[in-house]
């Protein structure tokens, strides 16, 4: 595990030099998921997949980039799903940024998640890192990630993230998100998964919201490289996540690039999202 944790400090070290001074212009392809590729999306998947097949533990990577999986070492033990710079279109206005890690043993069955990392580049460059029943909090500091402390969460929290066009969202979950703002919830939310949730895990909770909406009833975001490593590691912290009806810790993938709605957050607001569900 520390050589994929390895792999992964060095490829965050030179993502963060490709935000810093390369070009962000788009391409004239579209990732496997349907979306415009800027040049640093595809520039930053081939930096992960470059430090990827150093680390002679990984059997076989995903990427949010690419449309296959791409095998490494076929008798090695780990299998990486990545999302190498999640929020990519907020570059341009110099908002922070991430790149999302599942790591898998054996195969990318949601029982079989033993890990999960994210890195978010802004004003610093931060990774966290669940494993072993903790999660871990690194700073980038003189060339290296130092660790600064572990994270837990608070039952309850203050701040709420809900993702998805409001004029989509079911009219229960509406309802539920205005009575949080009622009970004197702070608004913090950017269009970025990973500095959004990074702002919950660090300010000791709240709630992040991806619902099931009338033009995405799948969820928007992905499972095995965005949902599942962050439902991992919000129930390593101490808090809780839900697909609303399903613990998104039971849901295996069909496809590499499988949707699912998602709620992550502390256990108070959780439960909540549960109840809700169950009355709708």
């Amino acid at each position: 595990m520390k050589e994929i944790l390895n792999a992964i400090e060095r490829a965050a070290i030179r993502i963060k030099d490709e935000i810093d001074t390369k070009d962000i212009g788009y391409s004239q392809q579209q990732n496997a998921t349907g979306d415009t590729q800027l040049q640093l999306d595809i520039k930053c998947d081939l930096v992960c997949e470059e430090e990827f097949s150093k680390a002679e533990t990984i059997n076989t990577i995903v990427s949010e980039e690419q449309d296959h999986k791409v095998v490494m070492r076929e008798d090695a033990q780990y299998f990486v799903a990545f999302d190498p710079i999640d929020g990519s279109s907020l570059i341009d206005v110099n908002l922070s940024v991430g790149s999302i890690f599942g790591i898998y043993d054996g195969s990318f069955e949601v029982d079989k998640l033993v890990a999960a990392c994210y890195v978010v580049y802004g004003p610093r460059t931060e990774l966290v890192f669940a494993h072993d029943g903790e999660v871990k909090f690194y700073l980038l500091q003189n060339g290296a990630f130092e660790f600064v402390k572990n994270i837990t969460l608070n039952e309850k929290g203050k701040l709420m993230a809900p993702g998805g066009t409001q004029q989509n969202w079911p009219a229960h979950h509406k309802a539920m998100i205005d009575n949080f703002f009622q009970e004197g919830y702070r608004l913090r939310y950017s269009g970025g998964m990973v500095p959004d949730l990074h702002q919950i895990l660090l300010k000791g909770g709240g709630l992040f919201s991806y619902p099931s909406t009338s033009d995405k009833p799948e969820g928007k975001l992905r499972m095995l490289y965005e949902a599942l490593p962050f439902a991992f590691i919000f129930k390593m912290a101490g808090g809780d996540q839900t697909s609303a009806t399903e613990d998104l810790l039971t849901l295996n993938a069909k496809h590499i690039h499988d949707t699912t709605p998602c709620f992550f957050g502390s256990k108070y607001e959780i439960a909540r999202v549960k109840d809700v569900y169950a009355r709708s």
